[in-house]
């Protein structure tokens, strides 16, 4: 047992947490997870977590070049951080008297490790007023130099040395996309965070007489990140528009609406009696097991369309003008999360009280025209969190939900062109991540702004000898991950399941150097 927890037992919830803890030591991560859930599902018996809450996980497809996202300002020739910033950056560097400057806290400890001294003058890109609003309001702060880890690595010379065990495949999109959405940079993909998290947290929170659809909701398709270990919470992928109905049967045109009355029953139409023929079809029992999940698979796609529905209908009577509200962010993005906003607002009818949500977009892989390219994608950032914090605010549920960015990697801080109008930046590792709800502890920086020195230049924690500014990471996904999974119930013995790699690094949750109580 852990020092920080107590050596009597005084409940059956404690002994069934230790016998977790007890048991992780000598199961895989899979087996581990099975009997985990056994232990939250029997913890739940003895009364389960009360309150909704809501993880919303926001992906920047491609690897978001976050050096231009939360940007230092100020005058080069008295401030270090902004003088770093203008000669690494080069043509690439946005002009100081552009940057959105936001009111920075008189201290933080995000710049003690490699910028000691007063508080840098900061903001966010030019085309992202609205994340300057957000975090001067307090609703949204931001995580510094996070990035894959599978063991921390102190200083560029543990780097070089080659001594510590590294993420697989650094700087490829695809790997670090999974190993962002895993949390486990050193094995294979077998399941993503927010699955485990899922399977955990679903026994406990969303009683089985109750939740009607699955926990996972995804905005953008099948997802890593929501992947589980055993199917026991499988993804549910909606539109932005809504449910993916049956081939031929669209929600809201001639279809459903020309073979369903109002009360669910078929129409005496075409329509009416094709509809009813095929679920007929769905409900007879096959021999085959194949045909006989398939069919299942389908019998409950088609009920969990039915309460997406009821949902919307829900969301609809609670007033609040998602239309108007999202008016200013009518594009991709936008549309997932005024989706999701909806879904909370009819979360009644869905019966969970616990959610995650995934939505995605793409176009962040700016190797050329960085500052052309990047400034529309900071701009739909920046307008559609914006619009969502506003509806959640409306529905008076934004204390209830935490919106959190990831993505590939960061990229180089030096551009690959001295020509500004073609000039881009290439794949590196850390980067600054947001975090947005009325939980968090807002208007802050957390983590550890990087050294923004290149190459061998003294302080540097440029990975590699090209001098590019890949930026060690100084807090791992593991780390930030942990932080908000925490926030939505989970115990320190499913941390330790859903986090295998956590006790690595330092705890987010008792050493200060971690620098990472943003909720």
């Amino acid at each position: 047992m852990k020092k920080h927890q107590k050596e009597d037992l005084r409940t059956r919830r404690d002994f069934l947490r230790q016998s977790a803890c007890a048991s992780l030591g000598v199961t895989g991560l899979v087996n581990m997870l099975a009997q985990m859930r056994l232990m939250t599902a029997a913890m739940a018996q003895g009364g389960g977590g009360s309150g909704y809450k809501a993880l919303v996980c926001l992906f920047l497809n491609g690897g978001n070049d976050s050096n231009n996202l939360f940007v230092p300002a100020g005058d080069a020739a008295s401030s270090e951080l902004r003088s770093d910033y203008q000669a690494g950056r080069g043509v690439l560097a946005i002009p100081s008297d552009q940057v959105q400057l936001v009111n920075m806290p008189a201290q933080t400890q995000a710049f003690a490790r490699h910028y000691p001294g007063p508080t840098p003058t900061m903001g966010f890109h030019p085309s992202a007023p609205n994340l300057a609003t957000l975090f001067n309001e307090g609703d949204l702060a931001v995580v510094c130099n996070v990035g894959s880890l599978a063991y921390p690595v102190p200083t560029r010379a543990d780097y070089l040395g080659g001594k510590i065990p590294l993420p697989l495949q650094l700087f490829s999109h695809s790997d670090q996309q999974s190993q962002w959405q895993s949390s486990v940079p050193d094995r294979p993909f077998t399941s993503g965070w927010g699955g485990r998290a899922a399977d955990l947290l679903n026994a406990s929170y969303n009683p089985t007489n109750a939740s009607k659809v699955s926990m996972s909701i995804s905005l953008a398709g099948v997802n890593s990140w929501q992947v589980g270990t055993a199917g026991q919470v499988v993804q549910y992928v909606v539109k932005s528009t809504g449910t993916v109905p049956l081939s031929g049967f669209v929600s809201g045109t001639d279809n459903y609406g020309a073979a369903l009355n109002s009360d669910g029953s078929y129409k005496t139409t075409d329509q009416g009696r094709r509809l009813k023929a095929f679920e007929d079809i769905m409900r007879l029992t096959h021999a085959n097991l194949h045909e006989e999940e398939h069919n299942r698979i389908i019998r409950r796609a088609r009920t969990t369309e039915g309460f997406i529905g009821a949902a919307m209908t829900a969301a609809a009577a609670t007033g609040v003008d998602f239309d108007a509200k999202f008016a200013g962010a009518t594009t991709s993005l936008g549309s997932q999360l005024k989706m999701i906003a909806k879904l909370i607002a009819g979360r009644s009818v869905l019966g969970n009280q616990r959610q995650i949500f995934f939505c995605q977009v793409g176009g962040y892989d700016t190797h050329s025209t960085l500052l052309t390219s990047h400034a529309p994608l900071m701009a739909e950032l920046s307008n559609s969190l914006k619009a969502f914090r506003d509806a959640l605010v409306d529905l008076q549920v934004f204390d209830n939900v935490v919106t959190f960015t990831a993505s590939d990697f960061n990229r180089t801080f030096t551009p690959n062109s001295t020509i500004a109008t073609t000039a881009g930046s290439d794949h590196a590792w850390g980067g600054h991540t947001l975090v947005m709800g009325g939980a968090v502890r807002g208007g802050q920086i957390y983590g550890h702004y990087p050294k923004l020195k290149i190459g061998s230049a003294t302080g540097s924690i440029d990975a590699g000898t090209n001098n590019r500014g890949r930026w060690i990471p100084g807090t791992s996904v593991d780390q930030y991950s942990a932080v908000m999974t925490k926030w939505m119930g989970a115990t320190d013995n499913d941390m330790e399941a859903i986090f295998p790699n956590l006790p690595r690094f330092d705890n987010p949750f008792t050493v200060s150097t971690a620098n990472l109580a943003f909720l």
